[in-house]
Order: structure tokens, then C-alpha cells, then sequence
């Protein structure tokens, strides 16, 4: 299969690595579709790589679809399951220690002055355990996607074995070397140790 005829998606819940993971895929050489509408901040110092567009997908903005194909796009997990079965993806499923995702997410929205404390860890931990277990479902059933579950803890720790696993993925030709070197682990902030 040609790189072109499939849609590359970045996916996972907020704060799960996907921007890294975009940053990655870039410096492997990937074409990104990204606006960057959305600027770099203290949240993601090396920027969000968001298309705005893929926010319309509940509403059926599917346009830009044929445009994307040997891209990589990404899209969080709400909004992945409004993807056309009509195309080919191969997505890079993100996936993190739940506490730090929820650490990392109080964080953010503290860093924007927003309210951080309206729903507590547990039921926020419960919604996301929850949607998780229904988009995964989603994709185990989804015969025009293949889909690489990608530890974001794993991978700071050994950030050559996964890349090797994503480079395979996507049918090679990467340099996983120089997409390793964009690991910075002063951005990893949020870490537990009991995960």
C-alpha cells in the first residue's frame, strides 16, 4: 500500500503525548496538515499541530479528506469516530498513565487561568476510563483502519524502541534517530510514580 493511499492520524486523549507524537513524525519527514491557528504556549512550548477543520467533522465537514491522504492529521479521541469509513487510516493511538493525564490537564488549565477543579480526579478518571473503552471498541471494529497503541511513558523512557515500532507502522524510511532527539524530557512534567 502506497503511503498516499491512507490518512495518518495522531490520536488520544488530551495531554496523552499527540503533539509530541506530530512533532516526531515531522522530523522523521511526514508532510503535517496543521493551520497552526493555535500557537505555541507554557502548555506545549513546541506547539499543538491542530488543524481547526477536523472540528467540524460531527458536522460532516469531510472536505479536506481527499487532500490528507500520506498526512498525518491529528485528531482527539472525541472526535475520531466521525471519520468516513470511505477512507483508509493508520492511526497512532497515544496512550498515557491516567494520573498524568489528569495532572497535566489541572496543570494546563491553571497555566490559562481557567477553572481547574469543577469535576475531581475520580469522576474525571471514570468519564475518560469510559470513553476510552467505547473509542477503542470503535477501532477494533473499523476494517478500513489499522491502528499502533503507543505508551507515551514507554516511550520517554526508551524513545528508539517505539519509533522503531512506529516506523514499521508506516512502512519505513523514517529516521527514528532524528525523530528521538525531539524527546525533551524537561517537558515531562506531570510524572507519578504510582501510575
Amino acid at each position: 500500500m502506497e503511503q498516499t493511499d491512507y490518512i495518518i492520524v495522531v490520536s488520544g486523549l488530551p495531554r496523552s503525548g499527540t503533539s509530541m507524537m506530530m512533532k516526531m513524525l515531522e522530523a522523521g519527514g511526514l508532510p503535517i496538515l496543521t493551520d497552526n491557528l493555535r500557537a505555541p504556549d507554557a502548555n506545549n512550548p513546541n506547539g499543538y499541530y491542530e488543524f481547526e477543520r477536523v472540528k467540524q467533522l460531527p458536522e460532516g465537514d469531510y472536505g479536506w479528506l481527499p487532500e490528507a491522504g500520506g498526512k498525518v492529521v491529528k485528531i482527539v479521541t472525541g472526535l475520531i469516530m466521525h471519520l468516513p469509513s470511505d477512507y483508509k487510516y493508520k492511526v497512532i493511538f497515544m496512550q498515557r498513565a491516567m494520573k498524568e493525564v489528569l495532572s497535566s490537564q489541572k496543570k494546563m488549565l491553571g497555566r490559562l487561568g481557567k477553572e481547574d477543579d469543577r469535576i475531581e480526579d475520580e469522576k474525571m478518571r471514570k468519564i475518560y476510563q469510559e470513553h476510552l473503552k467505547q473509542v477503542n471498541a470503535w477501532l477494533a471494529k473499523q476494517p478500513n483502519m489499522d491502528v499502533l497503541y503507543v505508551n507515551y511513558n514507554t516511550m520517554l523512557a526508551d524513545p528508539l524502541e517505539s519509533l522503531q515500532k512506529v516506523n514499521e507502522f508506516l512502512g519505513g524510511g523514517m529516521d527514528v534517530n532524528v525523530m528521538a532527539g525531539v524527546v525533551n524530557k524537561e517537558l515531562y512534567r506531570e510524572r507519578k510514580s504510582n501510575v
